[in-house]
């Protein structure tokens, strides 16, 4: 079988789940897979191989909060992705590129391989960057249309598209100009071995309920929203049997423990920052329900969260925004509020913390729901699927 260069930016593997069960699932296929992803959260080493995945890493400048900070972090893994992309030339010989967006600027470095050698590139949706960019920034303006065109020209570049969802797909057709067979869902997936995992009590600080949270801390994630809530469920409501567990970390994780500590909840709300897969398993064991607090936009409408499907995977009901695809996920396993709101976020946290009938419920059709539609086998299908597309050219 071929050999094939999996190019990420935003997250190092193994750590980033997506890609590296894709990687994984290929490797299972036959394929020789080689990852170039920054070095970053813990995984430094500069090349190693892991469970017979090649994985070469490049430095970044930073993990960029701001406009100026994103330039700086996209121009240093251009150049690493560039760099390392020819010694994985030279010693793999690749017959597929897949890219791993954000950002659409990695065609940059799939297109001289592919004009010189005929490489067949594969663009892997993650985010669709121009809602993202418009949710971080707030707006439109000449950095907007250069997104736009940015995206626009990787799926130029791409042979095959991979989607995570139905309405990414839509925008693969409508706005990449792709032709619908030329586009495979595969679906963000956990694969986690969740009936081997033991819960922790200690992590409710001897509360009775605990509230879980796990994901990226960017500015356009909402944790602040939930830190909010937190607070009135805390201070306005008078709920002190309530411990919240938020886990991750990202360019937001100090302003949000600043957050956190101004509005006394020093008591109440944990954020570890990263932490390990069994600690986050044990986690997920354990807390009552999980919160997905990214707010109502037009980037978040199109995601489909990896914190959805963990928390159904483990059984239990969450409290989301309402999003299209969080909605097309989650079904009848959430409850959805309608606003942008703290306060309603807080309300439905506390409604369904005192209905455990409902919460069992909700967390078994979500397993269920994993198990049977959402599982990642299926997804494995389409991914492989997409590959032999790509090879038949």
């Amino acid at each position: 079988m071929p050999a094939v260069l999996i190019i990420v930016e935003n997250l190092p593997v193994p750590l980033d789940r997506r890609v590296w069960q894709e990687a994984c699932a290929l490797r299972d296929a036959g394929y020789e897979v080689v990852v170039i992803c920054p070095q970053m959260r813990g995984h430094t080493a500069a090349e190693e191989v892991t469970e017979g995945i090649y994985v070469y890493r490049h430095w970044i400048s930073e993990e960029a909060g701001g406009f100026i900070g994103f330039f700086r972090e996209y121009a240093s893994a251009l150049f690493g992705e560039t760099r390392l992309a020819w010694k994985v030339w030279r010693k793999h010989r690749p017959t597929i590129i897949h890219l791993c967006n954000p950002p659409d600027l990695l065609f940059v470095v799939a297109l001289p391989f592919k004009l010189l050698f005929g490489t067949r590139v594969i663009y892997d949706v993650h985010d669709v960057w121009p809602e993202m960019f418009e949710a971080k920034f707030g707006g439109r303006g000449l950095f907007y249309w250069f997104v736009r065109l940015a995206e626009r020209l990787t799926y130029a570049c791409a042979d095959v598209v991979l989607a995570t969802n139905r309405s990414v797909k839509r925008t693969a057709v409508e706005r990449g100009g792709k032709e619908s067979g030329d586009v495979f869902i595969v679906r963000t997936s956990p694969k986690i071995a969740t009936a081997n995992t033991q819960e922790t009590p200690a992590l409710r600080k001897g509360r009775k309920f605990l509230v879980g949270y796990v994901g990226v801390m960017g500015n356009a994630d909402g944790v602040k929203f939930l830190i909010d809530a937190a607070a009135h469920i805390v201070h306005e409501l008078a709920r002190k049997d309530v411990q919240f567990l938020l886990m991750g970390t990202g360019p937001e994780h100090a302003n949000l423990a600043a957050q956190r500590d101004q509005l006394g909840l020093q008591e109440f709300v944990d954020l570890p920052g990263r932490v390990t897969n069994e600690f986050l398993f044990s986690a997920l064991k354990t807390i009552d329900l999980g919160v997905s607090c990214d707010p109502i936009n037009s980037y978040n409408d199109h995601c489909t969260m990896n914190k959805v499907l963990e928390y159904m995977a483990f059984g239990k009901a969450q409290v989301m925004f309402n999003l299209t695809e969080g909605r097309e996920s989650a079904g009848d396993a959430a409850v959805y509020v309608n606003e942008n709101s703290a306060t309603q976020l807080g309300d439905a946290i506390v409604r369904l913390l005192d209905d455990p009938d409902g919460r069992e419920r909700m967390g078994k059709l979500g397993e269920s729901r994993v198990r049977e539609q959402l599982n990642w086998e299926r997804s494995v299908v389409q991914l492989l699927a997409a590959y032999q597309t790509a090879m038949r050219g």
